[in-house]
């Protein structure tokens, strides 16, 4: 389904007559490691779950827009990497990540909140994050998880098994639950990868890698 959005997209931009503008490489994530640890004994992949404490700053005047410091209750967040639960850009730029990493990523509108922009945040605002890797656990795309939530053994993962399964891991590192955010994560994870729609996401569905997330 993906691939067909991208084909779409594509015949799209040459029925509009924008093949020059295709011939620009889009602006991508520049990523700095500003801190590395001297082990690291695993590496984030897409379908990880990352515990992480950010910054957020407007490029065009440094002004902070958001810190899990200062605005989360001091707690840090966690996402699911790869599955664009967060912003584009923290995707491509937090992949390969060692827990105790401290990277930063200036985020282009495209590959942020683009034309629209979101809250403090204006239109067409190029992003600056700090961001600090604290855990990485075994996510809702990973291959080893699918037995442990398929707590029915019928091989086809239902919206609740995958909520319970993220309740129980978010509760054993002493995150905050919260059903609202938990039930739009496990929205947004249907959406991407239930790709029959039948209200399941089956073994193939699960373990399956869409090369764009």
């Amino acid at each position: 389904m993906a691939a067909a959005l991208l084909l779409c997209s594509a015949l799209l931009c040459a029925a509009l007559g924008c093949a020059d503008a295709a011939l620009i490489p889009p602006a991508d994530v520049k990523v700095e490691v500003l801190h590395k640890p001297f082990l690291c004994h695993r590496k984030t992949k897409w379908g990880d779950m990352m515990l992480v404490h950010y910054e957020g700053f407007l490029e065009r005047d440094g002004s902070m827009f958001h810190s899990t410091h200062k605005h989360n209750n001091g707690q840090p967040m966690w996402f699911t990497l790869g599955i664009r639960e967060a912003l584009k850009g923290w995707d491509r730029g937090l992949k390969d990540m060692c827990v105790g990493e401290k990277r930063k990523l200036t985020i282009p509108p495209a590959l942020a909140y683009g034309k629209e922009g979101k809250g403090k945040i204006p239109p067409e605002s190029t992003l600056i994050f700090n961001i600090d890797l604290l855990e990485i656990r075994n996510g809702p795309r990973s291959h080893e998880s699918f037995q442990e939530m398929d707590l029915n053994d019928d091989w086809k993962l239902s919206k609740q098994e995958v909520k319970i399964y993220l309740k129980k891991e978010f509760e054993k590192h002493g995150a905050i639950v919260n059903d609202t955010q938990h039930d739009a994560l496990v929205e947004d994870i249907f959406d991407k990868e239930d790709e029959d729609s039948d209200g399941f996401i089956s073994a193939r569905e699960f373990t399956y890698k869409h090369d764009e997330l």
